[in-house]
């Protein structure tokens, strides 16, 4: 016989609720769901919903911390692993390419979540900005290690390459474009290089 609802751990009701929102707000959009089709999926009763999310805003934020937290994890693998700055970039976009030609891939899940929240001062609108925040420093610090002049100049266009990428890869051949941008990050990345002062430039300053 399976267990009852009374019998699974809290934390396991809410993993639910969570994997669900997260299968179906990446995959049809938030304000397209209601709360009671994520009850009926998570197999959860509504007493249970409320006692973890106060609403389903407080969902959508959650949804949105636990797609930063699997970005993040990525990013720590390449900063960790002791790569020399332009091969651990080199190693996040080969990530984001990844994701790009992944199965059910349909874009940025926090582009197409501000889509739907334009209010800047809205909760899900804020923790849009504070990874978008976040993953620009994290790139910025990456291409400071390589060069320090004009790296957040840099770091900007990495973004805007791979927001396009993102964007272009659930609506054209993801093969393609995620070609296309690790050949574009490829270009940035030499680029920014070049900018170093030579060794014979320094020694004779």
């Amino acid at each position: 016989m399976a267990r009852s609802e009374t019998g699974v751990r809290p934390s396991e009701a809410r993993q639910r609720l969570l994997d669900t929102a997260t299968r179906i707000f990446y995959g049809e959009g938030i304000h397209s769901v209601g709360v009671d089709r994520i009850i009926a999926e998570a197999k959860v009763t509504r007493a249970t919903f409320y006692r973890h999310f106060p609403g389903k805003e407080d969902l959508v934020v959650a949804y949105l911390q636990t797609a930063d937290q699997a970005i993040r994890d990525q990013l720590d693998v390449a900063v960790a692993a002791g790569l020399p700055a332009p091969e651990a970039l080199r190693a996040v976009a080969e990530s984001i390419a990844r994701d790009i030609q992944s199965a059910g891939f349909r874009g940025c899940a926090f582009l197409n979540a501000v889509a739907e929240y334009p209010d800047p001062d809205h909760p899900v609108h804020q923790a849009v900005l504070a990874h978008r925040q976040w993953f620009l420093d994290t790139i910025q610090a990456l291409l400071a290690r390589i060069e320090e002049t004009e790296a957040e100049s840099a770091a900007r266009h990495f973004v805007m390459l791979r927001d396009g990428a993102m964007a272009a890869g659930c609506l054209f051949d993801p093969v393609l474009i995620s070609e296309t941008f690790l050949r574009a990050v490829e270009e940035l990345v030499r680029t920014h290089a070049a900018r170093r002062p030579s060794r014979t430039a320094s020694q004779n300053s």
